[in-house]
């Protein structure tokens, strides 16, 4: 009987012991760190698409996950002081919503903790981010979009959409080195086969608006083509939209919501697909998967999106063989 008790007990202790275990790790509260370079409404549609993948793989805030969210609202000079400021928090992993000198900063911040691209910046490689796609090495994986390389696909479809198009305006921050090099050396070769030529403006602060819509007012292109890469030029898509539909210029932009503002055209990766995929990294990471063997992934489907209502507003007409090429046209 007594030896009957014993094992009854020890059953007991065990059975005990899994549970306060199970119950410890139900318990363990991960904290995301989010460092974007825009102010959080804009950025909203974004960080949600991840909030989402992640309760969809359940992961539910406030029980077994929690966001630190940091915005630089489009000063790129608060980079470090935020990146370093999640650090301190010791957050688990970091995810950077931002191009190169997001990128930069959390790097720069720390060599251990997990960081994840969530697709801006250049090819991750060619910035030293990364050894290799398919073998990061380091701290740091994730997505790229390859949004520096569309730059002569964007083009392109862009002279498909504006037949007459020959003198394209390019609105780029030179502090943003991906960028910077594209305007430079890629677009204008780019350019040439399509028999286009590219006109490049510098935006180097706020105060650069003003004079570049006086001087485009005066010298009207035929379009203007924004490349992105610079949390200046993205928290001010409105104005420039605003700007493009008063003098009737048809613009091509990078950043998806400048076309849901008004702009004419976007196309590139399909951004709502690639933050999904973002909480996968993080899904595989808190798991115990390190950055250095998670290939960083490449888009697998590009979005054309046309602004139809702005053809017309601005008296272009879009050519049929376009539109059918188009995942979305806004009416």
């Amino acid at each position: 009987m007594k030896k009957k008790v014993a094992i009854v007990t020890l059953g007991a202790l065990l059975y005990a012991l899994c549970s306060s275990a199970q119950a410890q790790q139900t318990k363990k509260l991960y904290r995301v760190g989010y460092l974007s370079g825009i102010d959080p409404v804009t950025d909203a549609p974004r960080s949600e698409a991840t909030r989402r993948a992640l309760r969809e793989l359940g992961y539910i805030e406030g029980q077994n996950i929690v966001f630190e969210s940091r915005h630089a609202e489009g000063t790129s000079e608060r980079w470090a002081e935020l990146a370093a400021e999640l650090v301190r928090l010791k957050v688990d992993i970091i995810l950077v919503a931002g191009g190169d000198n997001g990128i930069r900063a959390a790097m720069h911040a720390t060599k251990t903790i997990p960081i994840v691209l969530t697709g801006f910046g250049s090819d991750p490689v060619k910035a030293g981010f990364v050894q290799s796609l398919a073998r990061p090495g380091g701290n740091v994986t994730g997505l790229t979009s390859l949004a520096r390389e569309l730059g002569g696909k964007r083009l392109e479809v862009f002279k498909e959409a504006v037949p007459k198009l020959v003198r394209v305006a390019v609105l780029y921050q030179p502090s943003v080195p991906g960028t910077a090099r594209e305007v430079k050396e890629d677009l204008p070769v780019a350019a040439r086969a399509l028999g286009l030529t590219v006109q490049p403006w510098e935006v180097r602060d706020a105060d650069s608006f003003d004079k570049l819509f006086t001087a485009l007012s005066k010298d009207r292109p035929d379009g203007l083509y924004s490349p992105g890469g610079g949390t200046l030029i993205r928290t001010r898509l409105k104005r420039i939209v605003d700007f493009t539909l008063k003098h009737r210029i048809p613009s091509l932009d990078s950043y998806k919501e400048a076309v849901e503002a008004g702009a004419l055209m976007y196309y590139g990766a399909d951004i709502a697909e690639s933050y999904r995929r973002v909480g996968f990294y993080v899904d595989r990471i808190l798991k115990g998967a390190k950055p250095a063997d998670l290939p960083v992934e490449q888009p697998k489907k590009f979005e054309l999106v046309i602004n139809l209502k702005t053809a017309k507003q601005i008296g272009l007409t879009i050519p049929q063989t376009v539109l059918y090429q188009a995942d979305r046209v806004i009416k």
